[in-house]
């Protein structure tokens, strides 16, 4: 078999590489992210599924991978791009090296590509594509038209295809605080409720289709919305189980995905961005404090929210603000509720991998519980 794989763009442009991981066909959206490290927890990441990630650091795999870090059960990423992949793994915390996993998972890549090259053409705008290798090789108009059939992501709603199939609870470690926080899985990093369970709490995460009745009826003191995959405006019924929450005045809680469903549960729009924000060296304000932020990122959707002063929330939820601004392309990176007890940032708090800047959001939602109960 062949070691060659092409990388071929919905626009026509084609990059020829090795095989990387596994051989075979995969499509997918196609985007970059900027992170230096953390690779093992970007491919178990479900917010990736069905996306093709290019990674813009040059040398991947040094680390290898380890049997700790992964953020889910399986790796989601639909393929995998990189430069210069390592040829052996060089921590002693690793038990294989990184294009073993790929390829023990079926995952398709390709390495030895100008990386920086294709990361300028995707920030003119993320578009489908395919990596191709083996067998599944062809023709390049016959490649082209298999990515041109390939699903978009816009109007995509797949957060029940990475939901956890049971609820299952994680309890505190420590100090127990009795409080109790129903986290909906939208594609959970198993990270975040570690967080919470760090800080004393009770969470039981249960799955995406988990009506707005069911989470009421486990009396929480909180409810978490998490990340996951998937156009906003495709989650109807996600959205209208929140506005349950939201009617009951339950201290509500959203990162990434949750987010942009908060936003929609206001009555606000959201809208695709032209490449998203994907790595763990975005800086972010928060208003609150005028303090900058270095966070982790993972979307390529924002809500659409006016970013100065006051709104009143267009569901009739009451007076609503920015909280939270990308210093980037000052895209809505929080909301905060002012009437109601809700808020939610649009990055990853938890911090795997990534910096711990923001981890202070938890303690922020265990505050708006102690005062709600």
């Amino acid at each position: 078999m062949t070691d060659t794989a092409l990388l071929v763009l919905e626009d026509g442009q084609v990059f020829q590489g090795k095989r990387y991981g596994a051989a075979g066909q995969t499509l997918g959206e196609i985007v970059f992210n900027t992170g230096m490290t953390g690779y093992q927890e970007t491919l178990t990441d479900p917010s990736y599924h069905r996306q093709i990630v290019v990674m813009t650091a040059p040398h991947i795999g040094n680390t290898g991978v380890n049997d700790e870090d992964d953020e889910s059960t399986q790796i989601w990423v639909a393929g995998y791009v990189v430069r210069d992949p390592a040829r052996v793994p060089s921590s002693w915390r690793a038990t294989r090296s990184l294009d073993d996993m790929l390829e023990s998972q079926g995952i398709v890549g390709i390495s030895g590509i100008d990386t920086r090259q294709l990361t300028r053409i995707l920030r003119e705008g993320v578009m489908r594509a395919g990596i191709f290798s083996g067998d599944a090789l062809a023709d390049v108009p016959e490649l082209v038209a298999r990515v041109k059939a390939g699903e978009e992501m816009a109007g995509a709603h797949l957060a029940d295809a990475v939901s956890v199939a049971e609820p299952y609870e994680i309890a505190p470690k420590g100090e127990d605080l009795g409080l109790h926080v129903v986290a909906v899985d939208l594609g959970i990093k198993a990270m975040t409720p570690e967080r919470m369970a760090e800080r004393g709490l009770r969470v039981t995460v249960v799955p995406s289709s988990t009506t707005g009745e069911q989470i009421l009826a486990m009396q929480p003191d909180g409810v978490f919305f998490s990340n996951g995959p998937g156009d906003p405006a495709a989650a109807d019924r996600s959205v209208g189980d929140l506005r349950k929450v939201l009617d009951q005045k339950v201290p509500f809680f959203g990162i990434c995905f949750g987010n942009q469903l908060l936003g929609r549960a206001l009555g606000y729009g959201t809208y695709k961005l032209p490449f998203g924000h994907r790595g763990i060296n975005q800086p972010v304000m928060d208003r609150t404090t005028n303090k900058v932020e270095i966070t982790a990122h993972n979307h390529g959707f924002a809500v659409d929210a006016p970013l100065d002063g006051e709104s009143d929330a267009p569901a009739g939820y009451g007076r609503v603000k920015v909280s939270h601004v990308c210093l980037n392309d000052d895209v809505v990176e929080g909301l905060e509720c002012l009437d109601i007890p809700a808020f939610s940032v649009q990055y990853h708090p938890e911090a795997a991998a990534g910096p711990h800047d923001a981890a202070y959001l938890f303690d922020r939602f265990i505050d708006l519980m102690k005062g709600e109960r």
